[in-house]
């Protein structure tokens, strides 16, 4: 039985493992390797068991750990094409690293991994979509200014969706952040808020999906009772805890799981 591990997720660091610990995958590295080689562990997982990491988009929070851990490992480095230029041009990787652009369909630890575009604020953004050994789905999905038909497709007929909740939009609005940060945020190329989120929650439920877990969320703009509280509400129809589960990823991982 698979497992997915939220060891980090907020603004201002992502990572996540899936699989077991006798082998998965690292959806990004947005943490300093100490961090992350510690939130393994507290999970009961080792460095070793990571068979690939799977890059998103090359923003700080969802890379920061990268340089070090090609330094240290020889863990394959997976990214689209332009993002995968630019952690070289940049020198967030090491010169040793070993590196493979996201072209169709990627296995690693008995996992299928296969990106998907997102629109975001940088030269290129994905999601993915996992097949597990069972074939079930889940998939990984943040940092996107709304959803698109592309994303849409990608998370119907997922199992379980790590999807973002970055925002509430009163808060957004009435916070301390600028005008052109707000802006960014609220963009097309920015983040979800909570509505948007949970109007994909219910799509996806809708579809068959029975677990969802909300992440990237703004510790400034955004509080997990209240992401929470926005998808339950679109969700009204169905029951929690027995047509679909819910739960909020932590900003760092206290040891949890969730098996499907």
């Amino acid at each position: 039985m698979a497992r997915i591990y939220s060891l980090f997720s907020s603004s201002k660091g992502n990572a996540t493992f899936i699989g077991t610990p006798q082998g998965g995958v690292l959806i990004d590295a947005g943490v300093t390797y100490k961090r992350l080689e510690t939130a393994m562990e507290r999970c009961g997982l080792s460095m070793d068991a990571v068979q690939g990491v799977f890059i998103t988009h090359d923003h700080s929070d969802h890379v920061r750990g990268l340089k070090v851990l090609t330094e240290r490992h020889k863990i394959p480095i997976y990214a689209q094409g332009k993002t995968l230029r630019n952690l070289i041009d940049t020198e967030q990787v090491a010169a040793s690293a070993v590196l493979a652009e996201m072209n169709g369909t990627i296995c690693a630890a008995d996992l299928s991994l296969t990106a998907f575009d997102t629109p975001h604020d940088t030269v290129q953004s994905c999601g993915y979509r996992i097949a597990m050994p069972d074939g079930r789905y889940c998939a990984v999905c943040t940092d996107l200014g709304y959803v698109t038909k592309t994303v849409d497709d990608a998370l119907q007929g997922c199992d379980l969706v790590l999807l973002e909740a970055n925002y509430d939009e009163k808060m957004l609005k009435t916070g301390p952040y600028p005008p052109y940060v707000k802006a960014r945020i609220l963009s097309e190329s920015g983040h979800l808020s909570n509505e948007m989120s949970a109007a994909q929650a219910k799509k996806l439920v809708a579809g068959g999906t029975t677990r969802l877990l909300l992440g990237h969320l703004s510790q400034e703009n955004n509080r997990p009772e209240l992401a929470e509280q926005a998808v339950v509400s679109a969700l009204s129809e169905y029951v929690r805890g027995q047509d679909y589960l819910l739960s909020v990823a932590k900003v760092e991982t206290t040891g949890e799981m969730i098996a499907f």
